[in-house]
């Protein structure tokens, strides 16, 4: 099924924009993608930083609820450490309610320190907090009713008002990179949702291993993977390339600020060893060497362009939901918004094709 999205990264790297106005622009950017046809709207939770700050996406999404009629809503993510399992589960049968089911919940686990730190949350927690919420807001929002007996979220057995109206199956995603996430996704049920940082080729062995693991799990094949990338579109490709680039190293710039990913940190972390890997390669390789690596994942140049490029991902990676991400890296709103216009107009169509 064809699924073409956009996902909102509420990152402030602009020069002198007050979060106020980026705000808006997101906004803007997510009213956009529901005129212009697109499937759904994903917003991160990010705090405290400007590389990203949505606290509570839930909210923003119930916003955008009410200014759309038909385009799913995402979160990508609920870091469930930081969050109370029952408040999510309450907040999202809020939000399918008063979207008419279009909301969709997506999981993750968090990576940066920065945001650690002021929850006193150990980072280390991670994955057993994780596990532990999922599970139970996963059967929360099937039976609407939730309970625990884990050792980070004790919950008596409640019943939850207003009830789940629908169930959430199929509409399940959760972030996952390492061998311990792909476990969990599959054992949820979920969709893998992907940020690649690397070409789609390299990351082939984690997405054959969720399908694999999924289809023993569960006997059916597993939903389409949701690919999450940066976007740029522009008639011109020299200007396409430029702009992409130059934004990208922006990004990735803060990318590595936020979440340490040069730092030895990692390896003495419990649950984030396979990053220890990454920090030890991006300090050999170096910033520059990375940047350029990490700017060359994203689709960017002109329309024909683009729609070459998102068919040479579907030949190696084959079916798949195509997320992007048009602001980033202190991009100009108005350049993001012509390009998701050009991008609606003259890419998805073929995108759409491609998806069958």
């Amino acid at each position: 099924m064809s699924h073409v999205g956009v996902n909102l990264g509420f990152g402030n790297l602009h020069e002198d924009l007050a979060d106020e106005q980026m705000y808006a622009g997101e906004l803007r950017i997510a009213e956009l993608a529901g005129e212009l046809g697109f499937d759904s709207v994903w917003a991160v939770e990010h705090h405290f930083d400007s590389y990203a700050m949505c606290p509570d996406n839930v909210v923003f999404l119930a916003n955008l609820a009410a200014r759309t009629e038909r385009v799913w809503l995402g979160t990508a993510a609920v870091i469930l450490p930081w969050n109370d399992p029952l408040r999510v589960a309450e907040k999202m049968i809020m939000l399918d309610i008063l979207s008419g089911g279009r909301a969709i919940l997506g999981m993750g686990r968090g990576l940066s320190r920065i945001e650690y730190a002021p929850f006193k949350i150990p980072m280390s927690e991670s994955r057993g907090r994780f596990d532990e919420a999922a599970a139970m807001i996963a059967s929360a929002l099937e039976t609407g009713w939730i309970e625990g007996d884990g050792p980070y979220y004790p919950q008596p057995r409640v019943q939850l008002r207003p009830s789940p109206p629908r169930s959430f199956r199929g509409r399940l995603y959760c972030v996952a990179g390492s061998p311990d996430s792909i476990v969990s996704c599959v054992s949820l049920g979920a969709a893998l949702m992907s940020i690649p940082t690397r070409p789609v080729p390299d990351l082939m062995p984690t997405y054959t291993a969720y399908r694999q693991q999924y289809l023993a799990a569960h006997g059916v094949a597993a939903p389409p993977i949701s690919l999450n990338v940066n976007m740029y579109c522009h008639p011109d490709a020299s200007v396409a390339r430029e702009r992409s680039r130059r934004y990208a190293h922006e990004f990735f710039a803060s990318n590595v600020r936020h979440y340490e990913m040069a730092g030895e940190h990692f390896a003495q972390t419990e649950g984030y060893q396979r990053y220890a890997e990454t920090a030890a390669i991006l300090r050999k390789v170096g910033l520059e060497a990375a940047a350029e690596a990490f700017a060359s994942v994203a689709l960017f140049g002109t329309p024909d362009q683009i729609l070459a490029q998102v068919a040479g991902i579907k030949d190696v990676l084959g079916d798949f939901q195509l997320i992007v991400i048009p602001s980033f890296g202190g991009l100009p709103y108005e350049q993001a918004n012509q390009s998701v216009e050009l991008f609606a107009k003259e890419v998805m169509p073929g995108v759409r094709e491609l998806q069958g």
